[in-house]
């Protein structure tokens, strides 16, 4: 996929793309790997996205294989096992992705001198707090998918000293599954939805989200005083998930689409395989004071996306 503001590309890159600033994105195929496709690139930056015949996590020497294969400006890694109560039964599989795999991939780049990006979740912490956890707040992850994920932040902490890791909350996009599309599934379907007030956070638009990674590395990349370490990026405020339902039907109805009325429900009356933090908002004034980033609001990123979605431009 080629564009005015910059090339994206699945598989490798040849003659022109050679000469320009080649950025590895693993994991392309989510919601940020996607939102990534939609962010305007400077004329010199190239995105690459390699398929499954190119990389296979589970086979770490593919690791290094594509590695080899650069060079490269950076990594993006998204990847991830991100099924988080299927987790709770497949614990191999959760720990090779989520930490074997991603400690590879920082330690092969950073034998190549390539510092790596590498996104994180909120779950890496237990949500006891009462206040917004901050990058130094000490982990206590609830379930599989958390503790495999913090693990995978130690491996690359330990793999490659130029790198940032980015834990996020609550992704939402007009792409691939997530709550926004459901609720709005739902409310074609039923009157009353059914949705937990008790869990806080707050949520992160994935293409506020791809922006801020992709300018990371790029800093990463060209300047050696740009930071490195933990940053937290999620959209500004704080909401309970009925909170954010009740916004997503509210704009809805707005532009003609589809609403229903919410009823608040307690976590344990919604009963999941995994726990989640009943806590997972995460302060972001670290990546303000770094790189002079502030989140939009939620609601103003939540609005975006609904409407989007009622257009019916993205899937």
């Amino acid at each position: 996929m080629a564009s005015a503001c910059g090339t994206r590309k699945r598989g490798g890159a040849t003659g022109i793309e050679n000469a320009m600033k080649r950025f590895l994105v693993i994991g392309g195929n989510g919601q940020v790997g996607t939102a990534l496709h939609y962010v305007p690139l400077p004329e010199d930056i190239v995105l690459i996205s390699p398929n499954r015949s190119e990389l296979d996590f589970a086979r770490l020497e593919s690791i290094d294989a594509l590695i080899a294969s650069g060079p490269w400006s950076g990594v993006i890694n998204l990847a991830a096992y991100t099924a988080v109560d299927r987790a709770e039964d497949e614990v191999a599989a959760a720990w090779q992705a989520n930490a074997e795999a991603p400690g590879h991939l920082a330690l092969a780049a950073a034998s190549r001198g390539i510092p790596i990006v590498h996104v994180s979740t909120d779950y890496v912490f237990s949500g006891e707090l009462d206040r917004a956890y901050g990058e130094k707040d000490a982990v206590g992850p609830l379930g599989v998918y958390g503790a495999s994920k913090e693990a995978g932040e130690r491996a690359v902490r330990l793999g490659n000293a130029r790198h940032a890791i980015v834990r996020t909350s609550w992704a939402v996009s007009p792409y691939r599954s997530n709550f926004l599309k459901t609720m709005l599934r739902l409310a074609e379907e039923r009157d009353l939805v059914r949705v937990v007030a008790d869990q806080f956070g707050a949520p992160t638009s994935a293409t506020d989200l791809a922006s801020f990674l992709l300018s990371v590395a790029m800093r990463l990349s060209s300047d050696a005083s740009t930071p490195t370490g933990t940053f937290h990026f999620s959209n500004r405020g704080e909401a309970s998930w009925a909170d954010v339902a009740e916004e997503i039907f509210r704009i809805s109805a707005l532009h003609g689409g589809p609403t229903a009325r919410v009823e608040r429900i307690a976590t344990n009356e919604y009963p999941t395989r995994a726990t989640r933090p009943k806590n997972s908002r995460l302060d972001t004034e670290l990546i303000r004071q770094a790189f002079g980033i502030l989140p939009r609001p939620w609601q103003e990123a939540i609005h975006d996306i609904v409407f989007e979605l009622l257009k019916g431009d993205r899937v």
